[in-house]
């Protein structure tokens, strides 16, 4: 391997730095194979070790240096005063706005848990007209039977209906809670899970 092959291969491993450390190292790397001599380019590579060690000391050698002293730009601190100069302007319209989608979450949930009442209350008057339809159809076979039986086979099916109807709005009822207090969960706590 010689000098340009080993750059190469030093540059695509540390082509995810920022632009300026980029830079920096690669300026470094070469001005260290400049300073061995094309004599010695052997000898520097040997001390260098391959790309991958090198460019993984390097990136260990400047999280450290970050994490001692975090890089200041002229681009970040801009961007600090933008955020809060736009937190200072939307104030007036943003907790307007969250208090309105607060309430209409609210009436919607509410909207939805009194559908699904309904929707249980609706069953449970079927299964009762299915229950009455049973007790005037047995009362009827004995004054005209073809009445009595048609009252309660329609009743035996409002009665059947009724409890399924009854059955499958609470399964829904208690699937719409669980979905509801979960959702409910995650913006409590912001998004995060456990």
């Amino acid at each position: 391997m010689n000098k340009n092959e080993y750059m190469k291969q030093l540059a695509r491993k540390l082509r995810r730095l920022p632009k300026e450390d980029y830079d920096k190292a690669l300026a470094y790397f070469d001005e260290y194979f400049e300073d061995a001599g094309p004599e010695n380019e052997q000898q520097a590579i040997a001390d260098l070790g391959s790309p991958e060690e090198a460019a993984k000391e390097l990136i260990m050698n400047l999280a450290e240096q970050n994490i001692e002293e975090p890089p200041k730009t002229m681009k970040k601190g801009l961007s600090a005063v933008w955020v809060g100069i736009l937190g200072v302007c939307a104030a007036p319209i943003a907790l307007p706005l969250m208090l309105a989608f607060v309430i209409v979450a609210v009436a919607l949930i509410f909207t939805v848990f009194v559908l699904l009442f309904s929707l249980i209350l609706c069953a449970i008057a079927v299964a009762a007209a299915g229950v009455l339809g049973i007790f005037g159809g047995s009362i009827l076979l004995f004054h005209t039977f073809p009445d009595g039986l048609c009252n309660l086979g329609l009743g035996i099916f409002a009665l059947g209906t009724g409890i399924l109807c009854i059955y499958g709005a609470i399964l829904l009822f208690k699937w719409f809670l669980k979905k509801t207090t979960c959702s409910l969960g995650k913006i409590a706590k912001g998004g995060r899970e456990k």
